[in-house]
């Protein structure tokens, strides 16, 4: 999948707010604001169920990597998420 469809299909799910269970969270960490070279996905099954978190990180910003935003689908398609959010920004890793 190329990388604006991948890009395009996550915006649009996070734009639809929560719609329920399963829930899965996007986070962005990098060394600076502006380039973010690791995402955080968190799944969550149902409410007050233990989170499970899988990481992907890349010598790039991996917003622009298209193997990694691909995945990012996968993922949102795999689990059935009826909602996705996305954190924004990037926060700097100490």
């Amino acid at each position: 999948m190329n990388l604006d469809k991948s890009k395009k299909r996550i915006a649009k799910k996070v734009k639809m707010g929560f719609k329920g269970y399963p829930q899965v969270t996007f986070s962005y960490f990098g060394e600076t604001t502006e380039k973010a070279t690791e995402v955080v996905v968190t799944f969550v099954l149902e409410e007050g169920a233990e989170p499970q978190e899988q990481r992907f990180s890349s010598q790039g910003n991996v917003r622009e990597d298209e193997v990694i935003q691909s995945a990012l689908v996968k993922i949102m398609e795999r689990t059935d998420a009826k909602t996705v959010l996305e954190v924004e920004g990037t926060a700097v890793l100490n």
